[in-house]
């Protein structure tokens, strides 16, 4: 949503925001009235375009209807941990972590504390790392991590010295990087990553107010630390592994339902407080999803 502000947004699957018009993103809301045949009065439908308004007339072919008891009735679920942000942890993870149960290794999070972070260090541990490491920009943040969501450590960044920390929290180097934030901080965490490991390069959110292209480039260090250590970084797209979606919705619903993964929300009400919450989130004010509620 961030490069969306921008004139070109940097990727050919979204498209800039238009001066005057009504700002779109994620969103779950009810069908009051329906002229398409998919969908009657009270279903509940999710959608990639969805209008920062109260209420809105949407075309069916950009909705999908959903089903209510894969989060047991929490529908802004359907906007974090079962939704987008969930598939991205897990696609991400199954797909470029190259997570071996077994094998002892190590998974560090940046970001940990946003809404695919703290989903990515879960499914993490739930597929076999041994050590799971956040890095987020707040104490509070630190004690979610650990203490609410089973972290193994983690570790503030912009109180701490990551360098030293991370060499406390991974002593056996790290093997797995879910990349949420780019710059010096995953400038640290490759220069510390073992021979072989992967990067999952997720977000590089700490760039994104920079006039650069996505993803920013590397300095020649970090380039070289990834070619010496034979540590694979690509570039990952969730909207490229679409055919294990159903799949993969339904085993977050499962997780999350049995207790296995825990959401964190924060939660703001009111359309009028949109444009707070999310300048707040680009700053770091929010812990797991940032929604915005607009009615019950």
């Amino acid at each position: 949503m961030r490069c969306r502000m921008n004139e070109d947004s940097g990727a050919d699957y979204l498209y800039p925001w238009q001066l005057s018009k009504c700002v779109d993103g994620g969103g779950v809301g009810v069908i009051e009235s329906s002229r398409c045949g998919a969908f009657a009065k009270g279903d509940v439908v999710t959608s990639f375009n969805w209008p920062w308004q109260t209420h809105a007339v949407m075309k069916g072919g950009v909705l999908q209807k959903v089903n209510t008891q894969l989060v047991d009735g929490h529908l802004s679920y359907f906007l974090g941990a079962v939704g987008m942000t969930g598939l991205t942890a897990l696609l991400g993870m199954r797909e470029k972590g190259h997570v071996t149960k077994g094998a002892n290794q190590t998974l560090v999070v940046s970001g940990a504390a946003g809404a695919c972070g703290s989903i990515a260090g879960q499914i993490g541990r739930l597929d076999g790392c041994v050590r799971v490491v956040g890095i987020c920009g707040s104490d509070v943040k630190c004690r979610a991590l650990v203490e609410e969501l089973g972290f193994s450590f983690a570790l503030n960044y912009r109180q701490e010295d990551v360098p030293a920390r991370l060499k406390e929290c991974c002593p056996d180097g790290i093997d797995v990087y879910f990349d949420n934030v780019g710059g010096a901080v995953s400038d640290t965490v490759i220069a510390q990553m073992n021979d072989g490991g992967h990067v999952i390069l997720c977000g590089q959110i700490s760039q994104y107010n920079k006039d650069v292209p996505y993803p920013p480039p590397l300095s020649e260090e970090t380039k070289e630390n990834l070619r010496r250590m034979n540590i694979t970084r690509e570039r990952f797209m969730v909207l490229n592994f679409m055919d294990k979606m159903e799949a993969s919705l339904l085993q977050l619903g499962q997780w999350v339902n049995s207790g296995q993964i825990k959401v964190l929300e924060t939660v703001v009400n009111g359309v009028e407080n949109m444009g707070v919450a999310f300048c707040s989130m680009m700053k770091g004010g929010n812990i797991g999803k940032q929604v915005i509620k607009i009615s019950e």
